[in-house]
């Protein structure tokens, strides 16, 4: 077989295979167009889109034709001794790879081109931080694509040009057999190579200039990223990247350049004869790189730095504090003092009431299994993610815990998971189950607020009803359903029987001719899609329809929270996903896994009937405004946001926050340097008794020197390696406030009781580790919650619930509540019963107790009076309306 006929042959195979990977991948672009136009984003989309495409070409056009470029110049230095025509398809191969890698790189490109400023310089190299985020990563990515191109194209001519002499190096056998040591012996490579060929060692000398140019690129590129050193005390540049590295990098550039100067002069001194003169100048460089990169620093760091380290290191400590501070939103905590009195009085509660009003004494984990126990109704449905939330109910400021009732379509019968049903009947969940987060019934379950299907609210407000109830969009990882079919969905079960309905909403792309059922039937691989006589022309095919991943494919440059929250609003359900900007290219500042610069940028909001997203900037920095001018029209201002009432400052966000600022609060380089006041999240005891980190909460309180209750996210600290408490950060939530962050310190001279010492005197007092060892015994398990701390005025108070739950069921059962003000200890069946056992009887006992007494529009005594008129009139109809409402009530 001629070589023709094989390099046809070859040619044909990968023209084959590109077709076929061509239409899978040309069908999976234009579905995903038309996903990102049925919401809108299509400029996100083609945005994206040409910036890959222009990527792709570029780098594949450069490289094909740079390295094509040289192999002629090759066939024409040394003709008749190679043919390009048998790597042709290699290098086009290759060529393909490298624009499919470089296409990656779109983000950095738009980023590059579309870059602001931050007005911030780096104390060193005195470069704008813009340089550091947006110029510095393209540079990189430029140079790594060069130097790839260059090696790779020295690689395959060096196979060309040194044929020959491999061929006489092994006396013209194969390499894996029967090589003769001694012919090999005899090689003289001095006279093979004195009597290669002047023009191709010239072409090749001339390409490995190019590469020491390439390296002294890369070396003053390698100046920044002292700006991320960690080899120093802190993140950013210390005194040997500063009066060692960086001189010694100069150097190398400097070096690196006459390298390459030596490699053009090569050519022209007595034709290659002085050797001797380029390899001193590569051992030279390579000599220098060791020393001065690896050597030099280690020694400075040891007999110089190490022995004065604080003196020597102290403006560089001090610059991480600057920039770690600014990255993080660290910069305008805040930090007030607390002077606790621990005076709490039942006047002092009866001021707090609203705060002792919404304490939570339910724990979102049992709480998950007494929800999915009571309140899933049915197998496939599923109240996995309890969100903490708050709502006016009765005019009252009220913190409650809501959960959606998704469909789950893995938890279908297993013979019922048909083709149709799961994509064309069980394509939802139906309505939220919600429940205040102080009050239970007195088998210490849930008080619903909203619960059951159809949705049913125990009090009369508002903006609690729920007129669309549906959820199409959620948390849960389902399939694609179709919509509108000849097929009816199943809506809820009622009774015996189920309900079925027809999706009236905007969700979906419409599958509107049977071109677009064999693009969908393609792109899911799923030829029922095209088959199916249940699919008309009005049905639609949702899909990615999971919350965060519908997010993530629109803004794939945003970082979101792992906790997006559902809310009621106008009769609608609507999830709220907080996003961030990061980068991990901020200078001087100090690491937080990949990244290093974070901010809550954007409020999603994704409507969980219709599926529509929207993007709210909620604060303009300089990463936000890059991806606006890049993306313009397609965020939307803050002003236009309507769900203001159910703003929360994201808890993966606070997380962050507090575990910097334990370190990072000190602002005195002495003081950081020593670690002399450094904190940590205090540990507690939860569950059965393991001991694990305190979790941020949120909680309805009024701070200190405020004048109203407000909703916010707070955390303790504690000294590191000790258990007493010295402070507490809170993150405000409500109105103009919101996004300020608070620390309050307590005084250095009194000790203040930490959560773990306060789950020592719980288990020290005799009468609660006794009673809970009963319970342990009696075929129950004993599930401890969190443990609280409740800033109040000038005080403190610890609260933490009780849960019991037989071993064979799955039904925690709220019992007991423990209250602590530091000195004493107490255990009732409610929150009130402990407050008026703690500090006296004038504290009302039903606070936080079994019923909804603070939620309801009308007192027992009221309606009690109306049932006593309605029985003196004889007006049976209204005395059964008020009975029936008196019970309800009383619960």
């Amino acid at each position: 077989m001629s070589n023709l006929t094989k390099f046809f042959r070859y040619a044909g195979a990968l023209l084959i295979f590109i077709i076929l990977f061509s239409i899978t991948k040309i069908v999976s672009l234009y579905t995903d167009f038309l996903w990102f136009d049925a919401l809108g984003f299509s400029d996100i989309f083609m945005t994206s889109l040409w910036a890959k495409i222009t990527l792709f070409l570029l780098t594949t056009t450069f490289f094909f034709f740079f390295v094509t470029i040289n192999l002629k110049i090759a066939q024409r230095l040394l003709p008749g001794k190679f043919s390009i025509k048998n790597t042709s398809i290699g290098v086009t191969l290759i060529a393909l790879m490298i624009g499919l890698f470089s296409s990656s790189a779109w983000m950095t490109y738009l980023q590059f081109v579309n870059q602001v400023s931050f007005n911030l310089t780096d104390p060193i190299l005195f470069k704008d931080v813009s340089f550091y985020v947006f110029s510095l990563p393209f540079y990189l990515f430029l140079l790594t694509f060069l130097f790839t191109t260059l090696v790779i194209t020295l690689f395959i001519l060096s196979i060309f040009y040194l044929k020959d002499l491999i061929k006489k190096f092994f006396n013209a056998q194969p390499l894996p057999n029967n090589i003769d040591l001694e012919t090999n012996i005899s090689f003289d490579y001095k006279k093979e190579l004195a009597n290669f060929p002047r023009k191709p060692m010239a072409h090749l000398a001339v390409l490995g200039a190019f590469v020491f140019f390439l390296l002294a690129a890369k070396q003053y590129l390698a100046r920044f990223s002292v700006m991320y050193s960690e080899s120093g005390i802190v993140v950013g540049a210390g005194y040997v990247d500063v009066h060692v590295f960086l001189p010694v990098v100069k150097l190398m550039m400097v070096l690196a350049i006459i390298v390459g100067l030596f490699f053009f002069g090569w050519m022209y001194i007595r034709g290659f004869k002085k050797r001797h003169i380029l390899l001193g100048g590569l051992i030279i460089y390579f000599v220098m790189g060791f020393i001065g990169l690896s050597l030099a620093p280690a020694l400075v760091q040891s007999f110089i730095v190490s022995p004065n380290e604080l003196n020597l290191e102290k403006e560089y400590i001090a610059n991480n504090i600057k920039f770690t501070r600014l990255a993080y939103g660290l910069d305008d905590v805040e930090e007030k003092d607390f002077a606790l009195e621990q005076s709490i009085t039942p006047k002092v509660l009866e001021n707090a009431k609203e705060t002792i009003d919404n304490v939570r004494i339910l724990d979102y984990r049992p709480l998950i299994k007494t929800y999915k126990q009571t309140q899933e109704i049915r197998l496939y449905y599923d109240l996995s993610g309890i969100d903490i939330d708050r709502y006016q109910i009765d005019g009252k400021y009220t913190q409650v815990m809501l959960a959606p009732r998704e469909l789950n379509q893995r938890q279908v019968a297993a013979n019922a998971q048909t083709w149709v049903n799961l994509h064309m009947v069980y394509t939802h969940g139906f309505g939220v189950v919600m429940s205040p987060v102080n009050s239970v019934t007195d088998q210490g379950l849930p008080n619903y607020l909203i619960k059951d299907i159809p949705p049913t609210n125990s009090v009369k407000e508002e903006n609690l009803m729920i007129e669309e109830p549906r959820i199409y969009y959620g948390e849960i990882d389902n399939d694609f359903v179709l919509v509108n079919t000849n097929t009816e969905e199943f809506d809820f079960p009622k009774g015996n029987s189920n309900e079925y309905i027809q999706y009236d909403g905007k969700g979906g792309i419409d599958l509107s001719s049977f071109f677009r059922k064999l693009l969908m039937a393609i792109k899911f691989s799923d030829i029922k899609i095209l088959l199916s006589s249940d699919v008309t022309t009005d049905s639609k095919i949702q899909f990615n329809r999971n919350i965060q991943d519908r997010i993530q494919t629109i803004t794939p440059f945003l970082l979101l929270d792992q906790d997006p929250y559902l809310v009621i609003d106008d009769g609608k359900l609507f999830w709220i996903q907080d996003a961030y900007t990061v980068t991990g290219n901020y200078p001087y500042s100090q690491k937080f896994k990949e990244i290093n610069y974070i901010r809550n940028a954007v409020k999603v909001v994704v409507d969980a009937y219709n599926g529509d997203v929207t993007y709210y900037v909620i604060e303009n920095n300089p990463l936000m405004q890059v991806y606006q001018n890049i993306f313009p029209n397609q965020f939307k201002s803050f002003d236009e946001f309507t769900l203001n009432d159910h703003l929360r400052y994201p808890e993966d966000l606070f997380t962050i926050q507090a575990q910097l600022y334990a370190n990072y609060h000190m602002d005195d380089v002495t003081v950081f340097y020593n670690k002399e006041d450094a904190w940590e999240i205090p540990t507690e005891i939860y569950g059965t008794g393991q001991q694990i980190r305190v979790e941020p909460y949120y909680i309805i309180m009024k701070l200190p020197g405020e004048t109203k209750e407000e909703f916010v996210l707070m955390t303790t600290f504690t000294p590191i390696k000790k258990d007493n408490m010295n402070s507490w950060l809170a993150a405000r939530s409500d109105d103009d406030h919101y996004g300020k962050l608070l620390l309050y310190k307590f005084p250095k001279d009194k000790l203040i009781f930490g959560p773990l010492q306060i789950e020592a005197r719980i288990d020290q007092d005799s009468d609660i580790s006794s009673q809970i060892t009963l319970w342990s015994q009696q075929g129950s398990r004993v599930t401890r919650g969190n443990l609280l701390v409740i800033p109040i005025e000038n005080n403190l108070l610890y609260i933490e619930p009780l849960y019991l739950q037989a071993e064979t069921g799955q039904l925690p059962e709220l019992k007991r509540v423990i209250v602590s003000d530091g000195d004493r200890v107490v255990m009732e069946k409610s929150l009130g019963e402990a407050l008026a056992k703690l500090f006296g009887s004038a504290v009302p006992k039903k606070t936080s107790s079994v019923v909804l007494d603070t939620t309801q529009t009308s007192s027992a005594s009221d309606i009690y009076n109306r049932i006593l008129d309605a029985m003196n009139k004889g007006d049976w109809e209204t005395f059964g309306k008020e009975f029936s409402e008196l019970g309800r009530v009383l619960g």
